[in-house]
């Protein structure tokens, strides 16, 4: 005699398709055991690299700051030349080296700044300008530096607009940058150079309205006064 088939339930259904997926997952494994184990100790070897790099660059990072910072001394006292090249019979290399070394690295990148700065103040302003335009730093001051720096280069060459574009752009970097009324003066002397007076007026309003208490703030009033 036929009995009737019992129903299953819900709890039933699920643990039943439980089951049938493990043991298909094991006889895929059963049967993929050389793959899977190559697929783990690939993903293995991945993780073990990236964390040689992560160390690596934080290591290189610090040796870059160990000799930016015997450096400095002779950049602060305006031996740019020896900024540069290093000096003789010491350890200090040289911000020349320290960014070729180094300059994929944070300190590296501001090593750039400090050696474009150093061209700039030798009137080699070419190769201010490579290293100012080549900053790729997190530092919003730098960020800036390289901007104006590379304004400069341009307001040199009487590419009076694309000066003040960049100078502009310098000031817009970060709102607390304390050089930024002097960035937008010089964008504005800059446009008025580039016979645009209008953006110069920007400029200079800018400065006048929230740079009361700069040395700026005269010098903005003087150019407007002149525009209008």
């Amino acid at each position: 005699m036929l009995t009737k088939k019992k129903k299953l339930s819900k709890k039933e259904i699920k643990e039943d398709k439980l089951v049938t997926f493990y043991y298909k997952a094991y006889g895929y494994f059963d049967d993929n055991k050389s793959k899977v184990f190559a697929y783990i100790g690939g993903f293995l070897v991945l993780l073990a690299l990236i964390a040689f790099y992560i160390n690596y660059r934080h290591q290189q990072n610090i040796h870059a700051g160990i000799e930016l910072s015997r450096v400095i001394p002779l950049y602060d006292s305006g031996s740019f030349l020896e900024a540069i090249e290093g000096r003789a019979g010491t350890n200090i290399i040289g911000l020349k080296k320290i960014v070729d070394e180094y300059g994929s690295t944070e300190n590296g990148e501001t090593a750039k700044i400090y050696l474009a700065n150093s061209y700039n103040m030798l009137g080699k302003y070419d190769d201010a300008y490579k290293y100012y335009k080549d900053y790729s730093g997190s530092f919003n001051m730098y960020k800036a530096t390289a901007l104006a720096g590379q304004a400069s280069y341009f307001a040199n060459k009487n590419n009076y607009e694309k000066a003040a574009d960049l100078y502009r752009k310098a000031s817009r970097v970060s709102k607390n940058d304390v050089l930024n009324s002097g960035y937008l003066l010089q964008a504005g002397v800059n446009y008025m150079s580039a016979h645009k007076q209008q953006d110069a007026k920007e400029m200079f309003k800018a400065i006048i309205k929230d740079y009361l208490t700069t040395p700026e703030y005269r010098d903005a009033n003087k150019y407007l006064a002149e525009i209008q």
